[in-house]
């Protein structure tokens, strides 16, 4: 339990803080004052003043916030009191190291910084596993090396690490041997032998129909991983090529989802910390493989443009540099609340997806344990 929560406050504490540090530099280096820059949220434990900002540790370690000054339209960051209206002639007067002093493209590389940063961890992160353990290979043994929750290997308690021995009797080898068996049987009952920890045991289950895979059977479990080592430069390609691969995979599955109409299968918090989880008690290559995979999803997540995040923010001000009109408090006023609202819903749909996954995974693993005791 303590290695969990552990592994989730470093995780997101990890990931959030970096993406606002980026927000940080970008501010300093083109000369926007930032009050104050934080890691944690909550109560501040213990801080300093150093020039203009305030530096501070606070109670909950999960990221970091950066407040720039002037970066509410409503106020200066002379006294606070709401600016006069300004013609469209003329721009609000504003102090040159106020956040809406500076130019539209200016403003656009602040919010850019966070995602870059995402990706900058990612890449470490995958380019470090990968020189360091060697680069990731499907293994041929018939060995699970991950089992994915809510799918019949799961209701059916196979676990990582056990060995496959045949399917319907027949023996299988390789991993490739066992997944032609088992995609040869599409929504139908298999009989699977494995063996864990010296002994054997024999599981029945229903497969189901992949998704997107034409017409296979799967149960849901994934093959071990070995690893080989590369040289530097192929390490870091390697490494810059994983970014690539999930944002484009990811590109992928919601434009399918979209067009065919299909639900996303999106994970929430209690999904994240559950996998998170996972990773840390599998080994340390996996969990700074999922860090990079998360900072990969949070990274591309806010360069969604959807108000209030840095995808949102760079769209008006892109706009704003287009049609060369200011953004004004009214029209913010607007566009922060139907920000809040669409991502108040998809926190919502991410927790119900991921409250389901458990109640399915239980209710699968009950009926299972019903069946084997009436036989």
């Amino acid at each position: 339990m303590i290695i969990s929560i552990l592994a989730v406050l470093f995780t997101f504490g990890l990931v959030i803080f970096l993406h606002e540090f980026g927000h940080f530099m970008v501010c300093k280096l083109v000369g926007i004052r930032v009050e104050e820059f934080s890691f944690g949220f909550g109560r501040e434990l213990a801080g300093f003043t150093r020039g203009d900002t305030r530096y501070s540790v606070r109670l909950v370690p999960l990221g970091g916030y950066v407040k720039p000054a002037g970066e509410n339209l409503e106020e200066t960051a002379e006294d606070g009191k709401p600016e006069e209206p300004a013609r469209p002639a003329e721009p609000a007067a504003r102090a040159p190291y106020e956040y809406f002093a500076k130019p539209w493209y200016t403003r656009l590389g602040v919010v850019f910084a966070g995602p870059v940063m995402n990706y900058l961890l990612a890449f470490a992160l995958f380019s470090g596993v990968i020189l360091v353990m060697g680069a990731p290979r499907p293994s041929d043994s018939a060995v699970v090396g991950d089992v994915t929750q809510g799918y019949p290997a799961d209701a059916a308690g196979l676990k990582p690490g056990d060995k496959i021995v045949s399917v319907d009797g027949k023996a299988v080898a390789t991993w490739e041997q066992m997944a032609d068996a088992i995609h040869s049987r599409p929504e139908k009952e298999i009989a699977l032998v494995y063996e864990r920890e010296g002994a054997s045991a024999e599981v029945k289950l229903k497969t189901r129909l992949a998704s997107g895979a034409g017409s296979n059977g799967v149960i849901g479990i994934a093959p071990g991983v070995d690893y080989q080592r590369v040289p530097l430069l192929k390490g870091l390609r390697m490494g810059a090529y994983q970014c690539w691969y999930w944002t484009a995979f990811t590109v992928k599955t919601l434009a399918s989802n979209i067009h065919k109409r299909e639900k996303p299968d999106l994970a929430g918090p209690i999904g994240i910390v559950n996998i998170v989880s996972k990773a840390a008690h599998s080994g340390a290559a996996d969990f700074f493989f999922l860090i990079g995979l998360i900072s990969v999803a949070v990274g591309f997540f806010n360069l969604l443009p959807i108000p209030l995040l840095d995808g949102g923010w760079a769209l008006l001000y892109l706009f704003e540099g287009v049609s060369r009109r200011k953004l004004t408090a009214g029209l913010m006023k607007y566009i922060n609340a139907a920000g809040m609202a669409m991502l108040f819903a998809i926190l919502l749909f991410a927790t119900y997806n991921d409250i389901m996954r458990i109640v399915s995974s239980h209710s699968a693993k009950k009926a299972a344990a019903v069946q084997e005791q009436e036989k």
